[in-house]
């Protein structure tokens, strides 16, 4: 019975389905496809690293690192620039480390 998937794959999954025997196709996207597909990577792996195990949580998050790191390469965008702008962000508003979830707030003007 056929799947369909319609999804990013790794580089070297056609190797290890055909080593299974099993019939597939695959595509080449443009570039714009790509990007595209990429983004849906990104969603689907933060889905899967949110919803992981203590046990599985290191193997999702290196999947999320390998979709972003993509993702940066596609866009032309670097590792350092990725650093700069964390840090700075980090410098004006914080990181995470307090722990703090934010209730509620009121306008009172």
């Amino acid at each position: 019975m056929r799947q369909e998937y319609h999804k990013l794959i790794r580089d070297n999954i056609p190797d290890i389905i055909r080593q299974q025997q099993v019939n597939f196709a695959t595509k080449i996207l443009s570039e714009e496809q790509y990007r595209q597909a990429l983004r849906q990577k990104l969603l689907e792996e933060a889905a899967e690293a949110a919803t992981a195990n203590d046990e599985n949580l290191v193997m999702e998050l290196a999947d999320l690192y390998e979709v972003i790191d993509a993702l940066m390469a596609v866009s032309g965008i670097s590792p350092e620039a990725v650093q700069a702008t964390q840090n700075q962000r980090r410098q004006e508003r914080g990181g995470f480390t307090q722990r703090l979830m934010l209730l509620w707030t009121d306008d009172v003007s």
